[in-house]
């Protein structure tokens, strides 16, 4: 499994612009094959904070992601409204526990 893990550091004033674009990117994502998980979030504590999180069963899965329609107008938007700073990495799972 792939974990993707990012921080995006940008304003309430873009959070609220791009979120048409962050749902339909969330919608379509989550119906691509291979995708478990895609969901971006706010922090409660920084609400010019977005986390993503994303769950794909292979790396060829998420490589195909960033090839689909909606990944290249989500790029589009939020290069209409670049962040102020972003951190994401992904992470090759080979093993699950239960918290």
């Amino acid at each position: 499994m792939i974990v993707v893990n990012g921080i995006v550091r940008t304003t309430q004033e873009d959070i609220v612009a791009l979120q048409n674009a962050i749902a339909t990117m969330e919608q379509a994502s989550r119906e691509e094959p291979g995708c478990l998980d895609y969901t971006f979030s706010v922090e409660l504590n920084d609400s010019a904070v977005v986390r993503i999180t994303e769950k794909w069963e292979t790396l060829e899965a998420l490589q195909k992601h960033f090839e689909m329609p909606h990944m290249a107008a989500f790029q589009a938007a939020m290069g209409e409204r670049p962040p102020l700073s972003m951190d994401v990495a992904f992470y090759e799972v080979q093993e699950i526990q239960p918290f």
